[in-house]
């Protein structure tokens, strides 16, 4: 478990959070720019001093009133926005100033090869691209060998074409990775695809902190996310229709969704990600339509939108939370209302991978 308290002020703005985080897996610290997400990150690091803070790291004492570790002995890897590699040195040489920061001997192969970048490492970093200078960062801070991982919005600063190429890398540390990472992003879809728990941060406070499914699909979630809410599902491919390119993945509970064939392999776990845009509610099971995922669903809560014309709806299938975004007139036609049992439309084309 990790335990951080911080109370920093500052002209215009306070960070003020007292939270307890899980000591596995990926956490985010999402929020709009200035909402304290690198402020955080940056407090729990310990290279910002907060008087009076309190951090505890699995039961040892990295900061209170009588402590302070400085942040070249607390054992974390921190990943920035920018690579800052050393430009005189190749990328082995980057590497290898990365593990002189341990005594223990580091696993520099099986680094190089979780990030791909075996081919790179006789190049200087003015011969890499984005992606590939992040996957370095990313490497050289994983040979430090941490017992924590912070990583400070890593793919903020490229396109997306460079983005698209690091994502998967990302992926491979989350399933990889024993040790618990805090990851700050501004950017829904990188919170879907890689944390476990989610913390919302807005003016310096959090708003929301828990589970990322349960914390998704909460339909009064302060921050609000517009077009990005929805929800995120643990699913299983269950079968692949090769002629029409769609795979069929089985959610917990036994309902399942069409989407599109990835080439993923039958009974491989992945994530669906759902949008409230893209799910509408009828009363009835639709018949002859285009949409390919019909879910029997109750309705459990309505909640205002960001527009007064919109409501989100939030329902469940076996269990399973789905979020839908629906006109006030429409609900009202419909006479929509929490108990209520409906059916639930999904396009394939709207669930992402």
């Amino acid at each position: 478990m990790i335990e951080a308290r911080f109370k920093l002020n500052y002209p215009g703005f306070t960070l003020d959070v007292d939270l307890s985080l899980p000591s596995t897996g990926v956490t985010a610290l999402f929020g709009h720019s200035g909402s304290g997400k690198t402020t955080l990150l940056r407090s729990i690091a310990g290279l910002e001093r907060v008087p009076g803070g309190r951090l505890v790291f699995d039961g040892e004492i990295w900061q209170d009133d009588n402590t302070f570790l400085p942040t070249h002995r607390r054992p974390l890897g921190y990943v920035f926005q920018e690579a800052s590699l050393f430009p005189h040195l190749t990328v082995r040489g980057n590497l290898d100033y990365g593990m002189k920061r341990r005594p223990a001997k580091a696993d520099f192969q099986s680094t190089v090869e979780l990030l791909g970048i075996g081919h790179l490492l006789d190049r200087k970093p003015d011969r890499l691209s984005g992606g590939e200078r992040q996957r370095i960062g990313i490497a050289r801070a994983l040979l430090t060998r941490p017992r924590l991982l912070l990583m400070d919005e890593p793919l903020a600063a490229l396109d997306l074409a460079r983005k698209c190429e690091i994502l998967p890398y990302l992926e491979q540390l989350h399933e990889e990775l024993k040790i618990p990472v805090l990851y700050v992003s501004h950017a829904p879809d990188e919170v879907a695809r890689l944390a476990d728990h989610l913390v919302a941060l807005d003016a310096g406070r959090v708003v929301a902190a828990g589970p990322l499914a349960e914390t998704l699909a909460r339909a009064d979630l302060p921050i609000r996310l517009g077009e990005d809410a929805g929800v995120v599902l643990d699913a299983t491919v269950a079968a692949r229709d090769e002629a029409w390119h769609l795979a069929r993945v089985e959610l917990p509970g036994g309902s399942y969704l069409w989407v599109r064939d990835e080439g993923h392999p039958i009974g491989k776990p992945l994530r669906v990600r759902v949008l409230a845009r893209d799910v509408s509610l009828a009363r009835e099971e639709p018949r002859d339509s285009t949409i390919l995922n019909h879910l029997r669903v109750t309705v459990r809560e309505l909640a205002d939108d960001t527009h007064p014309a919109l409501l989100l709806a939030r329902a469940e299938t076996d269990g399973q939370p789905l979020l839908a975004r629906l006109t006030r007139r429409a609900a009202a036609d419909m006479e929509l209302a929490p108990g209520m049992a409906a059916w639930a439309q999904v396009k394939v084309v709207a669930v992402l991978g």
